[in-house]
């Protein structure tokens, strides 16, 4: 087991600090992003090279998936991309099969899932997602690759 840095995610650690995380990530004009997807999401999940450089993340997150199990597996993958095509962009794909409520909006945790968790941790080391909630963005920052060893979600 290899050790070194963690990557600490506290939960609504934005909300309690003011900031808005989604005020990072949004809607950008085409012209205005440098890389951005020109296929579509892979046919089945896992890491995909594309040809253009780009590397294609897909998961599923399943009806028997809890939020922390999903956030290890986004994570994992995240990582796993990083280490098997280092520092090349990154788009990731994410579906939420059920997690819905009657009214077929997200349940709370995989609305958080979606919002908080997502922007906060695992969107500034992409350069683009598309999401159940939001669709697709592209981030405005340059996509990070510093990714540290594990993540710790408390």
């Amino acid at each position: 087991m290899t050790t070194g840095p963690e990557f600490d995610c506290t939960l609504h650690s934005a909300v309690r600090s003011n900031r808005n995380p989604l005020r990072v990530f949004q809607a950008l004009p085409l012209e205005s992003v440098m890389v951005l997807p020109a296929h579509n999401k892979p046919d089945k999940p896992g890491i995909w090279m594309n040809f253009d450089n780009t590397v294609s993340i897909y998961q599923v997150v399943g009806t028997d998936t809890g939020f922390m199990e999903a956030a290890q597996d986004s994570f994992r993958l995240l990582k796993d991309a990083q280490d098997q095509f280092p520092d090349w962009p990154r788009i990731f794909y994410l579906e939420v099969s059920g997690h819905r409520s009657p009214t077929r909006q997200f349940d709370e945790d995989f609305v958080e899932f979606q919002q908080e968790f997502w922007f906060s941790t695992i969107a500034p080391f992409l350069t683009c997602f598309d999401l159940p909630l939001t669709g697709p963005l592209a981030n405005p920052d340059e996509q990070r690759n510093d990714l540290p060893d594990s993540l710790v979600v408390r």
